[in-house]
């Protein structure tokens, strides 16, 4: 029982627990996007806001190509918020990152107590040598 419960308490078990809880309901909040503003929004341009009823008929078995259709409309949707919403995001901070720069919340500006700290720090560390 003692190592089951430190298994549980480690941290790679709680960060991938608190992950999958802000998955799901991440994946909720991109749902509802794409549900209420566009698949109207297609709706709008097309003129058919599902596309579930399309089918076609071949020796009497029917293809619900229209489903197939929403799944994949849903699908791209998706895969652009998560990009445009998270990915491209996420890049250009750790392309900053890799030329050194940093972002304005990261790279505070020295004030004049800070600056002359510094430097007094500086003096007494040059005075040892």
């Amino acid at each position: 029982m003692k190592g089951f419960k430190e298994f549980l308490l480690r941290g790679n078990v709680v960060d991938l627990a608190v992950a999958v809880v802000i998955g799901t309901a991440f994946t909720a909040v991109v749902t509802s996007l794409v549900a209420n503003l566009f698949t109207p929004l297609i709706a709008a341009i097309i003129g058919k806001p599902d596309f579930a009823q399309l089918t076609f008929t071949i020796n009497n078995s029917v293809f619900y190509y229209g489903r197939f259709l929403n799944s994949l409309i849903a699908f791209l949707s998706i895969a652009a918020v998560i990009y445009f919403v998270v990915v491209a995001p996420v890049s250009r901070i750790n392309e900053r990152r890799r030329r050194g720069q940093t972002s304005p919340l990261d790279d505070p500006t020295l004030t004049d107590e800070t600056r002359l700290l510094t430097e007094i720090r500086d003096l007494l560390v040059a005075g040892r040598r």
